[in-house]
């Protein structure tokens, strides 16, 4: 037995177990989007989440997407570029609300009081990382491609990145923020971004059988029973041969020896190089050549060093740092030329990373004279 209810964007559902428990789903429903996420979506998916975490009959929240092709692709930018547009020079509300309301969910993600389970198959991308990054079990298929591709429409990778990636080993993080390198299931395995790689032909199987455990009520034996139900659909085999076969974790002194560099400038003369000789870095090289040279310099202060902020600090920080990103002209330029006009052909301001100011950076990191308190202060 269940009980669904939907909407034009997000899908609810509770599902019986049988002995007075329910396992709770929800499903980003924007497939020709892939499912990227609304400010409606956001919004719902939130109301609910927070009316599960007070009911005592929910065990369990399944996040996933629509379609097999995205779990979530990402935030809604055609949006916020029609926001920022909308309002000429000065500040857009909806587009600093946009991101206010988005760390909000993935924070209370990070916090959930319940086992969220994300099935995280096919695009997994920026603001779809976000969501999955906080929950207690992630689930990872072969067709899942990760990635944090930011600074290619002048923003920088957010959504609890600077947790998520300042935290990797070998400053891989710093690397993948600033190159955009998608990262195939073992590297998300081996980075500890996934938890379990099951194949996405089982997922009806899995969600099915959930209602078939023996759930207990209580945090830690629920997530134990969650665990040991993921595990015994995974191929332990597929997904130590995944891990093996990580091209991060191959390249990993390698990244070390082009990530000990003062300056981008001075990491993107050794990229380059080693583009030359390895073809696996051609990518990223050729990424972060069109990328925007200010946005560029903002995330190697962000993730050059992990400041060993909390969770709820990095989310603040994140905020002031993806506003400043609205008020200045990169970000609305970087999605015009990548996805409303497509030409590829960004006008960036500073052009050059020689151009870009410490001025410049430093406005990124505090959040501007006109908010009286920080929209998330109560994290």
């Amino acid at each position: 037995m269940s009980e669904a209810t939907t909407d034009s964007s997000v899908l609810f559902e509770e599902r019986h177990t049988g002995d007075g428990y329910c396992v709770a789903f929800a499903q980003l429903n924007a497939p020709r989007a892939l499912n990227s996420l609304s400010r409606p979506m956001i919004d719902r998916l939130q109301a609910q989440l927070d009316a599960w975490a007070e009911r005592d009959d929910i065990v369990c929240v399944v996040l996933h997407g629509a379609g097999e092709k995205a779990f979530c692709a990402g935030g809604d930018v055609i949006g916020l570029y029609k926001a920022m547009t909308s309002t000429g020079d000065a500040p857009s509300p909806d587009a600093e609300a946009f991101f206010a309301h988005e760390y909000r969910l993935d924070h209370s993600i990070h916090r959930y009081p319940k086992p969220v389970l994300c099935w995280g198959n096919g695009t997994v991308m920026g603001g779809g990382l976000g969501v999955m990054a906080g929950a207690s079990h992630r689930v990872v298929t072969e067709r899942s491609k990760i990635a944090m591709p930011e600074v290619t429409i002048g923003l920088f990778p957010d959504v609890g990145a600077s947790w998520f990636l300042g935290r990797m080993p070998q400053r891989i993080g710093l690397f993948l923020g600033l190159t955009t390198t998608p990262m195939q299931p073992g590297d998300a395995l081996w980075l500890g971004l996934a938890d379990y790689r099951v194949d996405s032909g089982k997922r009806e199987a899995v969600f099915a059988s959930l209602t078939e455990l023996d759930w207990r009520g209580e945090r830690a034996a629920d997530d134990a029973v969650l665990a040991r139900a993921l595990r015994d659909f995974e191929d332990a085999e597929a997904s130590d041969k995944a891990r093996r076969e990580s091209a991060l974790f191959a390249h990993q002194h390698t990244i070390a020896r082009l990530t000990d560099t003062a300056t981008v400038a001075e990491f993107q003369k050794r990229l380059t190089a080693q583009a030359g000789t390895d073809d696996w870095f051609a990518h990223g090289a050729k990424a972060i050549a069109g990328a925007s040279p200010l946005s560029l310099a903002v995330v190697h202060r962000q993730l050059a060093r992990d400041p060993k902020l909390s969770i709820e600090q990095v989310f603040q920080r994140e905020l002031a740092m993806a506003i400043a990103c609205t008020r200045r002209p990169d970000f609305a330029e970087g999605i015009r030329a990548l996805l409303v006009d497509k030409d590829k052909n960004p006008q960036w301001s500073p052009a050059t990373l020689d151009a870009v100011t410490p001025e410049q950076i430093a406005a990124h990191f505090t959040l501007p004279d006109d908010y009286a308190q920080h929209p998330l202060a109560d994290l």
